[in-house]
This record gives C-alpha cells, structure tokens and sequence, in this order.
C-alpha cells in the first residue's frame, strides 16, 4: 500500500517531458546503468559503481539543455547527458554520466 501512495504522490510532482525531449522516454540500459524516463516524468536510475549501487526513483522536476534534473523539493541529482538521444544503426542510444546506454526494444 505504501509503495502504491508514494508512486502516485511521485508522479503527481513529476513534470511531463516536453514534446522536443520525447526520444529520452524509455528503457535505457548499459552493463552497470538502468535508467527509465517515462513520458509522464517519472524517473528510476539504479547504477553499480565501486562495489556499490547507488539508486534514485523520483520525478522529472526540468532540462536544462540535454541534461534533466530529478528530485523532490531541495534534494535533487543533476544527470549529464553528453550525448542525447540518437539512432545508430536502428539503435537508440545516449551517454548519460559518462556511460553509454542503449534504448531497450520493446
């Protein structure tokens, strides 16, 4: 039940993505990155980094360029897009945080 309440409390503060950053709707995965964006902004990362995993699920609080900021209130994370969404090959792919990601085929 919990979990329920806090999923409709996290998308009603999510902002939609706007219709110019669409392409980064989806499931993005590298070997150690999972990011999901859905359209409506809900956001889940998980990442293993240095023996560790480091996780947020929060909403889309607004792009500034290719980057998008995450969080609630004050307490937020700032993902680097280096590279946004591109297709390569039939593939879409984007660098975020320094890692490569591929769009999972749905």
């Amino acid at each position: 039940m919990a979990a329920v309440v806090m999923a409709m409390l996290l998308s009603a503060c999510s902002e939609p993505l706007p219709v110019d950053k669409l392409n980064y709707a989806g499931d993005w995965q590298s070997r150690e990155m999972e990011l999901l964006i859905l359209t409506d902004g809900t956001v889940a990362y998980k990442r293993l980094q240095k023996g560790g995993t480091t996780s947020i699920n929060a909403p889309l609080k607004e792009f500034q360029g290719n980057n998008f900021i995450v969080g609630i209130g004050p307490v937020t994370t700032t993902f680097i897009v280096a590279e946004p969404p591109t297709e390569v090959d039939g593939q879409w792919q984007m660098v975020v945080d320094g890692v490569r990601l591929t769009k999972a085929q749905n």
